[in-house]
């Protein structure tokens, strides 16, 4: 009876998943969906790279396409696409582009706000020159020390005046830096500017070798807790200038998403029949089983967001095979333990418990290659890592946890009317 009425209360919870997977008019919670699908907005920045040699232009543009790629894609799931190219100007390697493409954004002020102005954070030495009138000026010039070197920033209190501080952690190229500029320079003021502005001018005390170091400005602690965060997105190693901005439509269009979802359904009609006519009435538990998961699937998407290209709709598709790859392993094994003899709850249960293991073998090698794809892959190869890892992972809860309670709601308790429903259901004994 306890069974039964968890079978109620799941397939009760459902329903609701389903309706709110479903609904797709105007919502707090919309599907997003990606520039070959929903069209975007693309632009295109220039980047400084005159102060630079002609070997640390690469790395400079590989990092500033990293950085700006993280601040639009903080959760991987939104799959901007970010590049760098060269100028076809003559002197190309003095001026490089970065392309920016945001999914879903057709605003352009939304798109350059979501880019923002991220900082060029620098550290320079003061020197005392003389002007023209005799008297003594103060210059700043660049000790190569940029943002792109420091590892981490966080906000901390003094704790005997209470002033806001931000300590830096710098890499370990920054590391070796800062030690040999702090140790040929003390007594001496090290400026930190941002966007070409001092923030702060401290006097170096002493020779600082383990890379961290402390910036006490006088600041409020709303500027000191948005100092740390344009650092933590990653202080930008060159600076940029936004040259043009373009709302782009749809490569493959609403016609294409409307193809695919048709043979989506087209393909899960099939897979429903299959097991109907192959395993009867546990088929027909395991269908739902699957339409359940398709569901909680789909809300989750919603509920991220995770912005849907062709790419992660192909992730998707391919978890639907793993979630119907695991009821026929249980079936399956169900079937052994049958022909061994065993009545129908140890059946039942010996042949979820065995057939387990095969599908948490099978699962986490999945999720392992899900990993280590949505870690080194591209936005577009994040995005199909994201929904086939997501899916997996929804797949085995599904599979084993709903299918279960449902296929022992349904079972009958004694021996004589087994027979029958064994007969009935497709999975036989003999």
């Amino acid at each position: 009876m306890k069974t039964r009425i968890l079978a109620i209360i799941i397939l009760a919870i459902a329903v609701f998943i389903t309706l709110f997977a479903l609904r797709t008019e105007e919502t707090k919670f919309p599907y997003k969906f990606g520039l070959d699908i929903a069209g975007g907005t693309h632009l295109v920045y220039k980047a400084d790279v005159s102060d630079l040699n002609t070997n640390e232009i690469k790395d400079s543009m590989d990092s500033l396409r990293d950085v700006i790629e993280r601040r639009t894609n903080l959760f991987g799931v939104s799959e901007p696409l970010v590049q760098t190219e060269k100028s076809s100007s003559e002197d190309s390697s003095k001026e490089q582009r970065l392309i920016v493409e945001l999914p879903g954004v057709t605003d352009i002020n939304i798109a350059v706000e979501m880019i923002g102005q991220t900082p060029l954070l620098e550290f320079k030495l003061a020197r005392e020159v003389i002007g023209d009138t005799e008297e003594p000026m103060v210059e700043f010039e660049s000790t190569g020390i940029t943002g792109r070197m420091i590892d981490k920033a966080q906000l901390q209190f003094n704790s005997t005046s209470g002033e806001p501080i931000v300590l830096l952690d710098f890499s370990d190229e920054g590391k070796e830096l800062f030690a040999k500029v702090t140790k040929e320079n003390i007594g001496k003021i090290l400026a930190i500017f941002l966007d070409n502005a001092p923030i702060s001018t401290p006097v170096i005390q002493d020779e600082i070798k383990d890379g961290k170091a402390q910036i006490a400005g006088g600041f409020t602690p709303q500027e000191a807790k948005l100092l740390v965060r344009d650092i933590n997105y990653g202080a930008l190693p060159v600076p940029i200038e936004l040259i043009s901005t373009q709302t782009i439509g749809a490569s493959i269009g609403e016609d294409t998403l409307t193809k695919g979802v048709t043979a989506g359904l087209y393909g899960l009609l099939a897979v429903i029949i299959f097991l109907v006519l192959w395993y009867r009435v546990p088929g027909l538990l395991a269908s739902i089983s699957l339409i359940i998961y398709i569901s909680v699937l789909m809300a989750i998407f919603k509920l991220i967001p995770v912005t849907l290209t062709s790419a992660g709709i192909a992730g998707f598709i391919l978890s639907i095979g793993m979630a119907v790859d695991a009821n026929v392993l249980i079936f399956e094994r169900i079937k052994e333990e049958l022909k061994d003899g065993r009545d129908i709850a140890s059946a039942i249960s010996e042949g979820f418990s065995r057939a387990w293991l095969s599908i948490r073998d099978s699962n986490i090698s999945s999720i392992i290659t899900a990993v280590i794809l949505f870690w080194f892959g591209t936005s577009l190869v994040e995005g199909f890592a994201l929904t086939f890892g997501l899916g997996v992972l929804v797949s085995m809860l599904t599979a084993i946890s709903i299918t279960r309670t449902l296929l022992f709601a349904i079972s009958p308790k004694r021996d004589s009317r087994f027979k029958k429903f064994l007969f009935s259901s497709g999975i036989s004994a003999e």
